[in-house]
């Protein structure tokens, strides 16, 4: 088994696959316009890639790192947002400017179920712990779209802070954690009641939310603060648990894409307009090291294969 980060370079059109014992681009490869958003498949075999400005989804084989096919639609219109089911069958995509979801089998890449949030800029798919629902931020419309995944259907709307973007279910399954980027802040909602139970102010345009895959920490990259905002969940002050930030890590210019390694002892943050990715080691709270990628790298993933 190896192991590879997989980062989209949105403003040359590429991806890099960056070897993990190295930290060096070991291939740079031609995508569709504009590469967003990145997911891959459970077993490792496959990537998708959402080319937003090119309105297509590039389909690559991990085997070669070569992309295989590239799935269109007339209603891709800035496709980005990209995750999977729990059986990794199918793929969930939100289409921002159409604010459709795409539903995409993932044996024959074909597009099996499209239906609209009837929202504005639908952007991101995030799935609860089971995957038995998808929440989706709607940037334009300042809420949440929530989806029952066995029935394939529009369940839920509720509101949040402004223009949110980055959005995680805690592992616990009970709280969403939403970042808001034109109100520089987190809500905590309690998932039974829609009840935001804290407002936390991070740092300037947070964009991406990732957990640590023991519920420890959330980490938000903040875009125009050029750090990550790192938020001890359940931080114990006077016998009383709460969530709190508790220190910001200094990245490169912009920080964007966020990822954990499997054991979570570090992260990786894709630098947009330092054109590098930020090595963050997840005991010491601070970035230990970079390396240079491609031009405006974003998306990011990691696979091992």
């Amino acid at each position: 088994m190896n192991d590879y980060l997989i980062v989209l370079n949105k403003d040359e059109d590429t991806l890099s696959v960056v070897d993990i014992e190295s930290n060096e681009v070991i291939k740079t490869i031609p995508t569709s316009h504009n590469p967003h958003e990145v997911i891959t498949t459970h077993d490792g075999r496959k990537t998708y890639i959402a080319c937003s400005l090119g309105n297509k989804l590039d389909v690559m084989d991990n085997n070669t790192f070569e992309i295989v096919k590239t799935i269109e639609h007339p209603d891709f219109k800035f496709p980005h947002g990209v995750d999977l089911t729990k059986d990794g069958k199918k793929l969930y995509l939100a289409s921002t400017f159409s604010s459709k979801i795409f539903i995409i089998n993932t044996d024959s890449d074909e597009i099996e179920n499209v239906f609209p949030t009837y929202q504005k800029h639908s952007h991101m798919i995030s799935f609860s712990p089971d995957r038995k629902t998808v929440y989706v931020p709607n940037i334009g419309s300042h809420n949440i779209t929530e989806i029952d995944v066995a029935s394939e259907k529009v369940v839920n709307h509720f509101p949040v802070g402004q223009g949110p973007e980055g959005v995680a279910v805690h592992p616990n399954g009970r709280h969403l954690y939403v970042a808001n980027q034109e109100e520089n802040n987190v809500f905590v909602i309690d998932l039974e009641t829609y009840e935001t139970l804290y407002k936390r102010g991070v740092g300037d345009c947070p964009v991406r939310l990732v957990f640590s895959s023991d519920g420890k920490y959330a980490l938000i990259a903040n875009r125009h603060s050029h750090d990550v905002s790192v938020i001890l969940c359940e931080q114990e002050i006077n016998g009383t648990k709460r969530p709190w930030e508790i220190k910001r890590i200094p990245v490169g210019r912009w920080a964007g894409g966020i990822v954990f390694n499997p054991e979570g002892n570090l992260a990786y943050v894709a630098n947009n307009k330092t054109n590098d990715v930020s090595i963050i080691n997840m005991e010491t709270l601070k970035e230990k090291g970079r390396f240079d990628v491609g031009i405006h790298p974003d998306g990011i993933d990691y696979v091992r294969v």
